[in-house]
């Protein structure tokens, strides 16, 4: 499980891959409207600070760099690519559920 204990520099690294993340999303996908932009960013913050450090510690095995990246590299790139992650997922499952949402009934039924 991801420690978002005393070590306020992991932290901050989290918190600004999350961000950077959530903000190259937003260049990616443009939500429909505000409040789809604040509920996007909120999760992909959220999401970017929790799972930062595992999702850069799989990157960095993936990509064969173990051992070459800090481990704040590591939580950096880990949330970065989490928050982005959730955000495309996030808009991509709203858009989706507005085009095969229930449709209302326009008839009235006797």
């Amino acid at each position: 499980m991801a420690d978002l204990g005393h070590d306020g520099g992991m932290l901050a690294a989290r918190m600004v891959g999350a961000t950077a993340g959530a903000w190259v999303s937003l260049v990616y996908l443009l939500p429909e409207s505000w409040k789809e932009a604040v509920s996007r960013f909120l999760t992909g913050a959220c999401c970017g600070v929790m799972f930062g450090a595992p999702v850069g510690i799989w990157l960095s095995e993936r990509l064969g760099l173990v051992g070459q990246l800090t481990a704040l590299e590591t939580a950096l790139s880990g949330s970065a690519a989490a928050s982005l992650s959730a955000w495309w997922v996030l808009g991509a499952l709203v858009r989706m559920a507005g085009r095969f949402g229930a449709k209302p009934d326009t008839e009235k039924q006797s």
